[in-house]
């Protein structure tokens, strides 16, 4: 038993609120149970009993055993002093207030429902599971799950914003710049995406603006930052990066990483961390206000049509600066695209419409719904247990319910877990 099952069963009222009766016989009426309070102090804060017929106006508190209260040492604690009721799962020793009067005390296993207890030992006590309702996830109806999923995607926004918000904060709100990092870490992916966000930030965002325009240019900051002009490669276009980057290095002060943050291992070339840098300067050298365009688009296809660049000629024959390939435009896929508008665009968006005190949650929830759901193995498993998504927006949505309640045993702030527990 946990205290935070109690708290869960006070605050919805899932006992025999007709007979309820303190361990001295005095009857107990909740006319309201309080504001749960999540911070330090009671658990239920200004909660309104009638004790006997006297209204009584004040906190609960909340243990698994009376002595719990001086294991704790709230008769020590003046916050306590206006508790009104004690709630308790074992009653094993009386509870004096400093005026020596007892405290009502609640022993609340008399008083809840068999099938309450039974639903709550299925999805805490029993063996480990993938999550602790999966025998039970599929027998949730479709308007609790929608509804649920719904709160849950808006959920993962604000946990994503939180980053956005630090990021925006360190460039003096300079939507441009974060844009920049954000894509930077998520052309990455999972295996390089510290590296590049660590190569974003290499440099002053400034720096950028002004070698834009210029794809060699452009092309020297960055692959000179990531380490990738450093070696003795016998070609034109290589010599002329390294001598461009040298002159920037000394015009910008600039200091760069090794290329050995970057890994190449067992990934696909169109992955390679120099393909990536390659897009990136296509994307950058092709556009002005990146972060202005992508704000007002609403529509997949008009990002696919803004997204879809070509690397240049040097890099449609090469994965990496020493051995030539079979030419190829090596655009970025729908597929990838997707990832991008996933885990950069609409946070930036989201983040943004904040600030301007007016998020468009309609229109967010009509793009992320236009997205095919991933393909990951968390998905998959929800699949397995009938769970089944039809976009990114169930697909996200499912990804923060394992992640921040199933992970983490949140059953009793979940809405499937509240649902299957009041059954």
């Amino acid at each position: 038993m946990k205290e935070e099952f109690l708290h869960f069963l006070w605050k919805y009222k899932l006992f025999n609120k007709a007979n309820l009766i303190s361990v001295k016989g005095r009857i107990v009426e909740v006319v309201d149970s309080g504001s749960h309070n999540t911070n330090s102090g009671p658990d239920f804060l200004n909660a309104k009993l009638k004790i006997d017929s006297q209204l009584w106006v004040g906190n609960i508190e909340i243990h698994i055993k009376s002595s719990d209260w001086y294991t704790h040492h709230h008769e020590k604690d003046a916050n306590y002093d206006a508790v009104i009721l004690h709630i308790v799962w074992e009653h094993d020793t009386d509870i004096f207030m400093k005026n020596n009067r007892p405290l009502p005390t609640v022993e609340l296993q008399s008083f809840v429902q068999k099938e309450i207890l039974a639903n709550y030992k299925k999805l805490f006590l029993k063996e480990q599971r993938w999550i602790p309702c999966e025998k039970q996830i599929a027998e949730t109806s479709s308007f609790i799950l929608n509804n649920w999923l719904e709160r849950l995607y808006f959920e993962r926004l604000e946990n994503k914003s939180e980053v956005i918000k630090e990021l925006l904060q360190k460039s003096n709100n300079d939507y441009e710049a974060v844009l920049f990092q954000l894509l930077a870490k998520n052309f990455g992916l999972k295996v390089n995406g510290a590296a590049f966000l660590e190569l974003a930030q290499s440099f002053d965002f400034s720096v950028l603006r002004k070698v834009r325009f210029n794809e060699e240019e452009l092309s020297a900051l960055l692959f000179g930052q990531a380490g990738f002009l450093a070696d003795e490669i016998e070609n034109s276009y290589y010599r002329n990066l390294q001598n461009e980057y040298a002159y920037m290095q000394h015009k910008y002060k600039l200091r760069g990483m090794t290329k050995q943050r970057f890994q190449f291992f067992r990934m696909r070339p169109n992955n390679f961390p120099t393909i990536r840098i390659a897009q990136l300067v296509a994307l950058y050298n092709e556009y002005q206000n990146l972060f202005s365009r992508l704000i007002a688009i609403n529509r997949v296809e008009d990002f696919y049509d803004l997204l879809t660049v070509e690397v240049n000629d040097f890099w449609k024959a090469h994965y990496t600066f020493e051995a030539t390939s079979k030419k190829s435009a090596k655009k970025l896929t729908k597929s990838f695209i997707d990832l991008q508008i996933i885990n950069t665009i609409i946070p930036l968006k989201f983040v943004y419409e904040q600030a301007r005190g007016e998020v468009d949650q309609e229109g967010l929830l009509q793009l992320i719904k236009q997205l095919k759901p991933e393909k990951n193995s968390i998905i998959n498993k929800f699949s397995e247990l009938k769970i089944e998504t039809k976009d990114a927006f169930e697909s996200q949505a499912l990804l923060e319910l394992k992640n921040n309640y199933c992970t983490k045993k949140r059953c009793l702030q979940c809405v499937i877990g509240n649902s299957l527990l009041r059954k």
